[in-house]
Formats: structure tokens, sequence, C-alpha cells
């Protein structure tokens, strides 16, 4: 399952999926445990699922696109510890009055 195949699912979809990846999942880890599980990657790809399924719950949620048309461009977004930069001092041995008479 692809993500790009999700989102142009109905929310109502989506929640149907992920109680079936979880149904799945809950299946999996069963027979895992009972030892009738043949190939134990699969646990891992219904929870990849499960996140996908969730992810783009939350992207709805949260009015995030998940996707820029190719004739749009983002702008460059200067993040907080760019504006507030400062110089620091660099790192080092400081010279004591012994090491100065030395050299």
């Amino acid at each position: 399952m692809k993500v790009d195949e999700l989102r142009v699912l109905e929310a109502d979809e989506l929640g149907g999926r992920l109680r079936a990846a979880r149904r799945e999942l809950y299946e999996l880890r069963f027979k895992h445990a009972v030892g009738q599980l043949e190939n134990s990657s699969e646990i891992s790809k219904v929870r990849h699922d499960i996140a996908r399924i969730m992810t783009v719950l939350h992207e709805r949620d949260f009015g995030i696109l998940a996707s820029v048309p190719a004739d749009q461009e983002l702008a460059p977004v200067a993040s907080a510890t760019e504006e507030t930069k400062e110089e620091k001092p660099k790192r080092g041995r400081k010279k004591t009055e012994k090491s100065e008479e030395t050299s």
C-alpha cells in the first residue's frame, strides 16, 4: 500500500482500512506467539501500513498539503537558530601565564 493510494481515499475508507490493518496485526501477533507464523516480516509490513494510514489522517486533521504542484515553488524558511545566531568563542585551550612565558 502506497501513500499516494491512501491520499485519494475518503476518511471513512481510511478508517476502515485502519481497523482492518490493526485487526490483521493482532492476528499476526497471535500467530507469531503460538508459532504458526511463517514469515515474521509481515508484522513490520502491517505496522508500516498502519503508520502510513495514520500519517494521512493526521495530515488531513492539520490541513497539511502532502505535495506541492510542480508550477509552485516553496520559499526557503529560515529557522529560528539562524535568525538568532551569534558569534561564539572558539573552543580551545586557554593560555595561562606559565604557557605564555615558555612560548
